[in-house]
């Protein structure tokens, strides 16, 4: 086990060499959402859909038109 940490220890130095320090940002600050085109259309997708529960406590995604004709 000693020499697979051992390996491991010297990739991640040789990556660190190479890519750079990991980026340690400030995790107080807020996260700045850019609202690009790509995440309003996401968003528009996932306006029709609605989080149900069951009675296990399972989270599952439905559409908002089969509810309606459930309904």
């Amino acid at each position: 086990m000693g020499h697979a940490l051992t390996g491991f220890m010297n990739l991640t130095d040789r990556l660190r060499f190479v890519f750079g320090p990991a980026t340690r940002l400030d995790t107080d600050a807020p996260v700045v959402h850019k609202h690009d085109d790509f995440e309003q259309a996401s968003d528009e997708d996932l306006s029709h859909f609605v989080v149900e529960t069951d009675s296990d406590g399972h989270h599952y995604g439905v559409r908002r038109e089969d509810l309606e004709k459930q309904g």
